[in-house]
C-alpha cells in the first residue's frame, strides 16, 4: 500500500475539518443548541486528530512500507471518521439520537488503529 494514499487522505480530511470547523462556527451557531453544537465541535475535534493520524500513517508507511499494521491502522482511523465524527455530524444537525448507537464503533476503531499503528512501528522491520 502506497504511503502517498494515506498522505493524500490525511490532507484531504485535514481540509475538510477545517471547512466542516468553520460552517459549525459560522453557520450552525445560531441554528443548533449548545449540546447540539458541541457534539458538533466533537466529531470536528476527533475528525482532526486522526486526519493529522493518517499523515503519520503515510509518513510512517515510507519507514516501513511492508508493515500490514501499519496499513491497517490507517484504514481503521478512516473507518472510524466516518463511524465516529460522521455519526456526530449526523445527529446534531438531525437530532437523531439512534445515530449515537453508531459513535462507539468508531471510538472502537480509532483505539484499535493507534493500538496497530504503535505495534506495526515496533515490529515493523
Amino acid at each position: 500500500m502506497s504511503p502517498k494514499i494515506f498522505l493524500t487522505l490525511g490532507a484531504v480530511n485535514a481540509f475538510l475539518c477545517v471547512a466542516l470547523g468553520a460552517f459549525g462556527a459560522h453557520g450552525l451557531k445560531q441554528t443548533l443548541s449548545a449540546d447540539m453544537l458541541a457534539v458538533y465541535q466533537t466529531g470536528v475535534q476527533y475528525h482532526f486528530y486522526h486526519a493529522l493520524g493518517l499523515i503519520a500513517v503515510g509518513l510512517v508507511l515510507f519507514q516501513f512500507p511492508a508493515s500490514k499494521w501499519v496499513t491497517l491502522s490507517g484504514w481503521l482511523m478512516c473507518a472510524g471518521i466516518v463511524l465516529f465524527s460522521a455519526s456526530l455530524y449526523a445527529l446534531s444537525l438531525t437530532g437523531i439520537r439512534g445515530l449515537g448507537a453508531i459513535t462507539p464503533l468508531g471510538g472502537v476503531s480509532f483505539l484499535t488503529a493507534w493500538a496497530l499503528l504503535a505495534y506495526g512501528s515496533w515490529t515493523a522491520r
